[in-house]
């Protein structure tokens, strides 16, 4: 054999080939649900444009029951993505909620897996469904997480000092949840002058008087 042969490539295991078509296949739900709503996603439809079989969407979740709560996880974590591309932490309290609020508001009208979740969060809250847990659950860690950069904000003297913690994580939370299913109701909302008035109304709310 020559030396000029190149290396084989590395055989991909099974491992790695479920975790893509697992990808693929929520990528395909995520999709369906965002166009066309929550009873779109049948399997037989996900399989269908994730190049796949209906048989191997219902090997994966098993219901659709399994395959929403895997939706709900993957896009939770395609959120916390996006916001964790901006350094938080190496801005001051208030810079990094103005920028969390930034971050969310400029990908909320262009990103379908976004628009997937809150579509089947208005679903769960519609319907009372169990579902509701995980998005309480989520909902909650934003809440908290923005409450650590309020009191961040506080100890540091830029934000002001007499400002609820909870309160105001809440209503930021409020504010986003509010805007995503605005969205909903109106695909056509215009989101830039509502992100720049938000950011420039929580500056003057939340930011410290000048000493």
């Amino acid at each position: 054999m020559t030396s000029a042969l190149k290396a084989s490539p590395a055989r991909r295991t099974q491992s790695d080939r479920r975790q893509q078509s697992e990808s693929e296949l929520l990528r395909a739900a995520a999709e369906l649900i965002a166009e066309q709503g929550t009873a779109a996603a049948t399997f037989e439809a996900i399989g269908a444009r994730a190049g796949y079989s209906r048989g191997l969407a219902t090997q994966r979740f098993g219901s659709k029951q399994g395959l929403i709560e895997a939706l709900i996880a993957r896009l939770q974590v395609r959120i916390e993505g996006l916001l964790d591309a901006r350094p938080l932490d190496e801005l001051d309290g208030l810079e990094a909620i103005l920028a969390f609020v930034d971050v969310f508001l400029r990908n909320l009208s262009q990103d379908q897996e976004m628009r997937a979740y809150f579509v089947l969060m208005a679903g769960a809250v519609a319907e009372v469904s169990e579902l509701r847990g995980p998005f309480a659950q989520a909902h909650k860690t934003v809440e908290l997480r923005l409450e650590a950069l309020v009191l961040r904000g506080q100890a540091e003297g830029v934000v002001r000092a007499g400002l609820n913690a909870d309160a105001a994580a809440l209503m930021v939370g409020s504010l986003l949840l509010g805007l995503s299913t605005q969205l909903l109701i109106d695909p056509g909302m215009d989101l830039e002058p509502i992100r720049e008035t938000s950011l420039t109304t929580l500056r003057a709310s939340f930011g410290a008087s000048p000493k």
